[in-house]
Order: C-alpha cells, then sequence, then structure tokens
C-alpha cells in the first residue's frame, strides 16, 4: 500500500570521518584508524535502526577521511547527492575543528571523538564542540565513558546507545521535513489543538499544512471517487473480522440494522477516502481521477468531525482507528498517523513517537482520575501495586489502534510492535479482543461504529503531549508509566460510568516524589490539554532527544538525569536546573527551520 514513504525519498544518516590533517606521517598513521571508525559506526546503525517501512536505515560514508575544509566541502556536496538527513562526526585523534566541522544548520549533528590515550580524540571533541556553540550550530557530543586501545575496533555499550539515540531521533526530524499535515475540515468543538497553526508546523517541523474541506469526503463518496474493488474487499473484511458488540443507546434512539449497515459502509469508504487523501492512490488515475490520485504528501493528518460532519454523516471512528492500526484488509503495514477531532497537536505527538519506534500510536482522552478512595468506593476494590497511587483513565472519543489491546507480545509480554514483527496470530487477537459498537445516537445523530477493548495490563508506555503556549511556543510534556488491568466488574464499574462504546487503557505514571510526579494526581492535574498519545515502552529519553532537535522545550517528564541526552550547548544554559536551561536554549536557538 502506497506510503508518504518511498526507497527514493528516505533520509540516510552520513558519517563523517575527520583526521589530523597533517601529513608527513601524522595523517598517514590514522587513515586506516579512522575511516574503520566510520565503517563500524555505519555497520551499528544498519543493523539496529529501520525506516517506517521496515528497510534497514542507510549510512552514507564520505569519500575521504576530512582533514580540512576542502575536504568538508567534498563531503558536504556528496552528501545533499545523496540525501543525507543526519551528520554523525567521528574521530579518533585531534583534527581542525572549524574546518572539518559540518556547517548545514539545518541537519542534527554529533560528534563521537574515541576516547584513546594515543591520540587526543577527547580534545577534539571538546574543541569541535566549543565551535559548534559559538557558531550556534548545536551539535551532540559522544565520548566513551572507559578509556579504549588504539587497536579496539568495537563499539561501547555506552557510545553504541548514544549513538543510536541520536540516529533514531536526527531521521524522524529528516523524515518529517518536507512533507505535510492533512488537517480534513477545522476547528473540532473549540477544541484548541485543533485550531492548526501553519507557522508553528513550518517553522519548527518543516511541514506544510494542506486544509482540505469535510466535502471533499461527501464529494469522492458520494460520486465513487475510491477504488470500487477495494472497497468490496474492505467490506467483506470488515464483516468478517469487526464484530458488534452491545448497542448501549436506548431502544428509542437505537438505529435499525439498515442504517447500521448503510453506516458500516460510509465508514469504509471514510477510510479509504482520507488514506488516499493523506498519500494518493494510482488506482484513481486509472478511473479517471488524476488530480485526486496524487494525494497531499501527508505524513500526519487529522479529521475534525464533529459536529458539522457527524450531525449528518457517520462519524469518524472506524476510520480513525482503522488508518492507525498495524493492519487491515490489506494486510499488515506502517500505520497512519491521524488523529480525532483534528487535534493537530496530538497528531503530531502521535508523530514523534510513531517515528521514533516505528509501532502504532494510541490517541486518548486523558479523562479521568481515579483515587484509591473512590475506586474503593464505587467498585469496592482495593488498588495494589502500580496502582496504589491511582489510576488515569486513556479513554478515545475517537476509536484508537487496535494495537492498543496489548495482544501482540514481545518476551511473553503483552507489546505493541512495529507491523514487520507483527504475526498473523497476533493480528487475529487483536480483532478478537475489538467489538465495534452503534455511536451513541445523541452525540452522533449520524451513527458510526465505535471500538470497544480494554488494554492488557504489564506495557511499560509513555504518554505524552505538546501544547502550545502563547509567548514560549510549543513545549512538550511526558509521563513513563505502565497500563494496569483491573478485575472485569471493576472494569465495567468504573469503565461504563462514562461512553462505554470506547476503548480504555488504565495507565500508572511512575512517580519520582518531586513536582508534577509527587502523585498521580498531580500528573493529570498538570496535563496541559483534554487529549494525549500513548507510545509502547519508555521512550521519555528519545522524545527529550527529539525536542531538543527542533528546539521544542520538555517542561514536565518523569525521565532520570542519566537518560537525558541533549547538544552539548544546552550545558552553556545552566546546569543546575536542566528543565530551565532547556527553555533558555530553545529560546536562545529558536525553531530549526525558522
Amino acid at each position: 500500500m502506497k506510503s508518504v514513504f518511498t526507497p527514493d525519498n528516505l533520509p540516510k544518516i552520513g558519517i563523517r570521518p575527520t583526521i589530523d590533517g597533517r601529513r608527513g606521517g601524522v595523517r598517514e598513521s590514522l587513515e586506516e584508524q579512522t575511516m574503520n571508525q566510520a565503517k563500524a559506526t555505519a555497520a551499528l546503525i544498519s543493523q539496529s535502526l529501520r525506516y517506517p517501512d521496515g528497510s534497514p536505515v542507510e549510512c552514507v560514508i564520505a569519500d575521504t577521511c576530512i582533514g580540512g575544509v576542502a575536504e568538508a566541502a567534498a563531503c558536504a556536496d556528496k552528501f545533499r547527492k545523496e540525501n543525507v538527513g543526519v551528520s554523525l562526526t567521528v574521530t579518533p585523534c585531534w583534527c581542525y575543528g572549524s574546518e572539518t566541522m559540518d556547517m548545514d544548520p539545518h541537519t542534527p549533528k554529533a560528534v563521537w571523538g574515541f576516547n584513546g590515550t594515543e591520540r587526543p580524540g577527547a580534545v577534539y571533541l571538546a574543541a569541535a564542540l566549543a565551535g559548534h556553540s559559538q557558531k550556534g550550530l548545536p551539535a551532540f557530543g559522544i565520548y566513551g565513558r572507559d578509556v579504549q586501545e588504539a587497536s579496539d575496533t568495537s563499539i561501547p555499550d555506552d557510545v553504541a546507545a548514544k549513538i543510536l539515540a541520536f540516529c533514531r531521533a536526527g531521521l524522524s526530524v529528516a523524515l518529517m521535513r518536507g512533507k505535510s499535515y492533512l488537517s480534513l475540515g477545522g476547528t473540532s468543538m473549540g477544541i484548541a489543538g485543533s485550531v492548526v497553526d501553519p507557522d508553528f508546523f513550518q517553522d519548527y517541523l518543516g511541514i506544510r499544512v494542506e486544509a482540505v474541506d469535510m466535502t471533499e469526503v461527501a464529494r469522492r463518496m458520494e460520486r465513487g471517487i475510491y477504488d470500487p474493488d477495494e472497497y468490496e474487499k474492505a467490506l467483506a473484511w470488515v464483516k468478517q473480522n469487526c464484530p458488534e458488540g452491545k448497542d448501549y443507546n436506548s431502544p428509542e434512539t437505537q438505529r435499525s440494522r439498515e442504517q447500521l449497515d448503510s453506516e458500516w459502509e460510509q465508514s469504509v469508504k471514510m477510510a479509504i477516502i482520507a488514506r488516499d487523501l493523506m498519500v494518493g492512490n494510482e488506482r484513481l488515475a486509472e478511473l479517471g481521477y488524476g488530480e485526486e490520485a496524487h494525494g497531499r504528501n501527508a505524513i500526519c493528518g487529522g479529521f475534525q468531525g464533529q459536529r458539522q460532519w457527524t450531525d449528518h454523516y457517520p462519524n469518524g471512528d472506524f476510520m480513525e482507528a482503522i488508518l492507525t492500526t498495524s493492519f487491515d484488509w490489506n494486510g499488515k503495514r506502517a500505520p497512519y498517523q491521524f488523529a480525532t477531532e483534528n487535534d493537530a497537536l496530538n497528531a503530531v505527538t502521535m508523530l514523534f513517537g510513531n517515528l521514533l519506534t516505528n509501532t502504532a500510536q494510541i490517541f486518548a482522552d486523558l479523562r479521568t482520575y481515579w483515587s484509591p478512595d473512590a475506586v474503593k468506593r464505587v467498585a469496592g476494590h482495593d488498588l495494589t501495586g502500580a496502582a496504589s497511587d491511582g489510576l488515569l483513565h486513556l479513554i478515545n472519543s475517537g476509536p484508537a489502534a487496535l494495537d492498543g489491546t496489548g495482544k501482540m507480545s514481545v518476551d511473553g509480554k503483552p507489546a505493541m510492535k512495529p507491523f514487520w514483527d507483527i504475526t498473523d496470530d497476533e493480528v487475529k487477537a487483536c480483532l478478537d479482543a475489538t467489538t465495534w459498537h452503534p455511536s451513541i445516537t445523541e452525540y452522533f445523530p449520524g451513527g458510526g461504529m465505535s471500538t470497544r477493548y480494554a488494554t492488557k495490563g504489564g506495557m511499560p508506555a509513555t504518554i505524552a503531549r505538546l501544547n502550545l503556549i502563547k509567548g514560549i511556543g510549543p513545549v512538550l510534556q511526558l509521563a513513563e508509566g505502565v497500563t494496569v488491568e483491573l478485575p472485569q466488574d471493576v472494569h465495567d464499574a468504573l469503565d461504563e460510568r462514562t461512553n462505554p462504546s470506547w476503548p480504555t487503557t488504565w495507565f500508572c505514571p511512575k512517580l519520582t516524589g518531586e513536582g508534577a510526579f509527587t502523585d498521580t494526581y498531580s500528573v493529570m492535574n498538570n496535563w496541559g490539554a483534554n487529549h494525549c498519545v500513548m507510545s509502547y515502552g519508555h521512550i521519555g529519553a528519545d522524545l527529550i532527544t527529539l525536542a531538543s532537535m527542533l528546539r521544542i522545550p520538555v517542561y514536565m517528564h518523569n525521565v532520570s538525569h542519566e537518560r537525558i541526552f541533549r547538544p552539548s550547548s544546552w550545558a552553556g544554559h545552566g546546569t543546575a536546573d536542566k528543565e530551565s536551561a532547556d527553555f533558555r536554549a530553545c529560546t536562545n536557538y529558536g525553531p530549526l527551520y525558522s
């Protein structure tokens, strides 16, 4: 299935082996060691990281070691031709800092100075980073904790972890650049996140905003501007794999079987059409719709839905759930990042998590904090373990990816995985764990089908949210934690107090006893919006690294200090209070593309 990414437009990692340029014995003695360091680094990256399509990340190494400005320029020329989007300089020795450094202001960059005593790689690292700081070109510094022998070609674990963290975030930056956000509709029910700010997308992410009225979806539905063969295939798949559950509407507001069948048909068409609007579909050209076949080059998007659309047409619940899932009627595939209620800020947060992990992301309301006392009063249950300080109820008014059932596994534990690692049995398990319910008619007069599932407990997870603050700009908050599973009767007692036709995740953050993480109530009380995104795994450190590349400060997190990896110049903005230093650095450097 078509994606916004193609093999031709995937950015590469550029490896820059720098060297002491002095001839007459110095440079000559270092050529082999320096180039081998670059080759080992490239091998590590290609063996460890994958693009969104599942292919190994490609690296490009400079044709020669870089001993001065001429070779630096030749390397820059090669990188431009090879679509390099991330720059990593490596060296075991002293080099001429300002002559050998990467000067591209928009390319994420890092320097690995080999920790060996024979040659002063660490001295070059410090000098090069000082040059980057002085020139306003932030760079990440990578330096091993332990001294190595000059002949040691291995990459220590601590160095490898930093290289991969830098590359994951750097590739995320490069993959976003030049793409689009597809805004289907406008502002949904006064939700500020759906007031799409094109300046933010352009200046911070290098993404353009494409605004398309929802009548375009109606036009394509009514005029048959979609692949009819795929539609029939999708509808048959839905009938076989998406079982209907209880109709929670009152007898007076329940809709007829004929009406529900029509809503299913329209919902399937909406999903196909929204995908085609995002990334295009060559089949449309064959059907005579050449313009529509192109799509909008959208790496993420959102659907306004409420209320103008949903007062007349089926809601976007099926469309949003299936697009963000890692499989559909065409099989397993990369999930699309598509936000409920056109919450563009949540869509960007989804995009961050997806690019860093290659997994589906869960769009949710951060609906309720359930204290232990409240759970005891309502359900007669004592919360213990990870939930002993209370629960955060993540529930989605536009159903979330089916990956969020937790029916996939890693080492026997619930998980969410890249599509290429998902088994057919896991696809079936996710489908079997999900039921589809007629939407609540009072909320959605146009109908639609909503998902219901409960996420399995025991998954390490991270919730995050990007917010816009007037006078500051974008800021990111996040909380690492774990999903929790409740006894069925307790789950029902809590869950059915709100809309029971939506998917639920019970989430408990890791508490530090300080600030916003003093207790679970404080996490809820400090959250900046009604929505959040949940990612599988503890990815807070990667989110912080990515945010620093984009010059977006992080104002709330529970990531330990030793895991945080930012450009070296952030230390020049303060070391005692790293959160404040982050704000100062991001303000000082400004948006990446401004």
